[in-house]
């Protein structure tokens, strides 16, 4: 029986060449390509450096989003994923990350039983990081976050983990099925195959219908919280140099110019 791997992706607006209008402060999209969400690539990879060890091993990469969203479900299968899904509907458009976390838990549902599950940590354009663990939550899963070390043992069940944290790290040992959410500090991705780019490609489009979610909790009238304003930070002043021949020579004029600030 195949080992069956699913991966959640999110396509992105390139945050390099976005930008937000200063009236609305809301983001212009006019124009600005997307991308695979980082993170989720880092995603991708994992499941695929298991498939590179195990052949027998059936990756499904699910994305939600408009119908151009199919392109990041290309890319990720021209890299080696056997599977896209794409839910798309305006009935989840809009959707905060809880309800976008309903929509998935009724996709991967659909899909059906799986042994591990990827997510990217976070996606650039929200900074959330709360899909993946809410997803976890839902499906009754263990979950790790922040995952920068990952190795599977051959009996392909249990698993070791290093977790990033702000001042060190965790190791965490768990079992499958759960949920592992990635960081840059994991892999590096690969680049898309010619083989992959021009093979045949299986790509599935479900609406809410097809994956019977309750359409009182997706979408934006369900969504419990939203973006207030969007804007770009006002940039610093321009910062001052305090130079001395001695150590209390700058301390002297720093306090000297603190007071005359009238900061002490």
């Amino acid at each position: 029986m195949a080992f069956k791997i699913i991966v959640c992706a999110k396509q992105v607006p390139d945050t390099n060449v976005i930008k937000i209008n200063p009236k609305t402060g809301t983001l212009i999209r006019d124009g600005v390509p997307s991308i695979l969400n980082h993170d989720d690539a880092n995603a991708l990879e994992e499941a695929l450096k298991i498939k590179d060890q195990y052949p027998d091993t059936h990756i499904t990469v699910i994305t939600m989003g408009p119908p151009q969203a199919k392109d990041l479900l290309f890319e990720c299968l021209a890299k080696g994923a056997d599977e896209g899904i794409l839910v798309s509907d305006r009935a989840v458009g809009g959707s905060d990350t809880w309800a976008t976390s309903n929509t998935l838990e009724a996709a991967v549902k659909k899909v059906g039983p799986f042994d591990l599950m990827f997510a990217g940590r976070q996606a650039i354009d929200g900074d959330t990081a709360q899909v993946g663990p809410q997803l976890a939550e839902k499906l009754g899963i263990p979950q790790v976050t922040y995952v920068e070390e990952f190795k599977m043992d051959k009996n392909m069940k249990d698993i070791t983990v290093k977790r990033q944290l702000e001042d060190g790290y965790e190791m965490i040992k768990l079992q499958t099925p759960c949920m592992l959410t990635t960081i840059k500090e994991l892999n590096n991705p690969r680049y898309m195959s010619m083989k992959g780019i021009f093979g045949e490609k299986e790509i599935k489009v479900w609406n809410a219908r097809d994956i019977e979610v309750d359409l009182t909790t997706v979408g934006l009238e369900a969504s419990p919280t939203n973006v207030f304003r969007s804007f770009t930070p006002a940039p610093k002043g321009k910062g001052i140099t305090i130079e001395g021949d001695t150590v209390n020579d700058v301390a002297k004029k720093l306090l000297v110019n603190l007071k005359g600030k009238h900061v002490i």
